[in-house]
């Protein structure tokens, strides 16, 4: 078998330097197999060019087999690749983009081919997410997990707020972040990493606290906003302004073992924030994770939903978690879902017109 081998790499070889096509090297290595596979066939058991190539022909079957799913595998990825350029590049012309180039550079079809292949994101979904503007609050234990994502996504800007600098305390689960960025403010460190993932995109840093009319002026510029903040001033004053702008929030919350995410979106039939949380909790109720601790992967599972969330809402992929709240139990490996409603009396929203009657039912 070694043998045979040996005469296939020489004819690639040989077609390489020669300047051969690739598909007529395929075909000559393709013509080896079938005369081996013939050989096995037509020649009796325990001749010698049967036993110098393996003496069955089951082997040389498989591996024709394997090769032939590869070769399909790679036929349909370009042609879905180029089907999906065709349409971005039609998407493309109706948004004023240059039709000529397409959306996607080469290098980025190869990176998002996963993406591409997806019947429910393929290439228009694709160019939902590059053209998409997304605000993350927090670049913290939520953030860390959203923020990769988000850019390795291809999300094409990404804004980034928070006031704080790294801390040691942070690296245990804050993962966007190394020991060489203890003391940067954590949107530079996040920005370094990001844009380390995925040079292709735009990355804004905001290195200060959401706070006044600032936070309505910022949401403004966002398509979307995720709100990973550990502390209620700051939610309810994006959830405010997502309200005022008419932007879908996503929003998620640890405490030590347990997590959760919903979509807050009035606009499209789900409650806001201050619908399901009226009011913030007594003093000590609701401690930090500086204060009550928190396992150190728990943020990666909500923050990693979180950027799901992000990636449905844009896409229009599958059910977004609008009137729904996951809660995730890490300590018992538990998840659950909880509807959740739109309050009439809500100050923020003042229940959308009840979500615009749940979104026509």
């Amino acid at each position: 078998m070694l043998l045979v081998f040996i005469i296939a790499a020489f004819l690639w070889g040989v077609g390489s330097i020669t300047q051969v096509p690739r598909v007529l090297r395929g075909w000559a290595i393709l013509f080896l197999w079938a005369v081996v596979v013939l050989a096995h066939l037509v020649l009796p058991d325990g001749n010698g060019i049967r036993a110098a190539t393996g003496g069955s022909a089951a082997p040389w079957l498989m591996l024709g087999g394997a090769g032939l799913i590869v070769v399909l595998y790679r036929t349909v990825l370009q042609r879905l690749r180029k089907g999906a350029l065709a349409r971005g590049a039609s998407l493309a012309a109706e948004s004023g983009e240059s039709a000529d180039q397409g959306p996607f550079r080469e290098a980025e079809l190869r990176r998002y081919a996963r993406h591409i292949i997806l019947r429910e994101v393929g290439g228009p979904g694709q160019l939902k997410l590059k053209q998409a503007r997304v605000l993350v609050v927090g670049a913290g234990g939520l953030g860390s997990p959203a923020l990769m994502y988000l850019a390795a996504a291809g999300v094409g800007e990404i804004g980034v707020v928070d006031d704080d600098t790294v801390d040691s305390t942070n690296l245990q689960r804050q993962v966007i972040h190394g020991d060489q960025d203890i003391g940067r403010p954590k949107v530079q460190s996040a920005a370094d990493r990001m844009i380390a993932i995925n040079p292709f995109i735009e990355v804004k840093t905001y290195n200060r606290r959401l706070e006044g009319d600032a936070v309505r002026d910022l949401v403004a510029g966002y398509d979307l906003v995720l709100d990973g903040t550990d502390n209620f001033d700051t939610r309810y004053a994006v959830n405010s302004a997502c309200v005022l702008a008419g932007k879908p929030l996503i929003s998620g919350a640890l405490t030590q073992w347990e997590g959760q995410v919903s979509v807050f979106d009035p606009a499209n039939g789900a409650p806001c924030y201050q619908c399901v949380f009226p009011q913030a909790p007594a003093p000590g109720l609701a401690p930090s994770c500086a204060e009550a601790g928190v396992i150190g992967p728990l943020p990666g599972v909500v923050g990693s939903i979180m950027a799901i969330e992000a990636v449905k809402v844009i896409t229009g992929a599958g059910a977004a978690l609008r009137g729904e709240m996951l809660i995730y139990d890490a300590l018992w490996g538990e998840t659950r879902k909880i509807r959740v409603k739109p309050r009439a009396d809500c100050p923020v929203c003042g229940g959308a017109g009840l979500a615009e009657d749940a979104a026509k039912a």
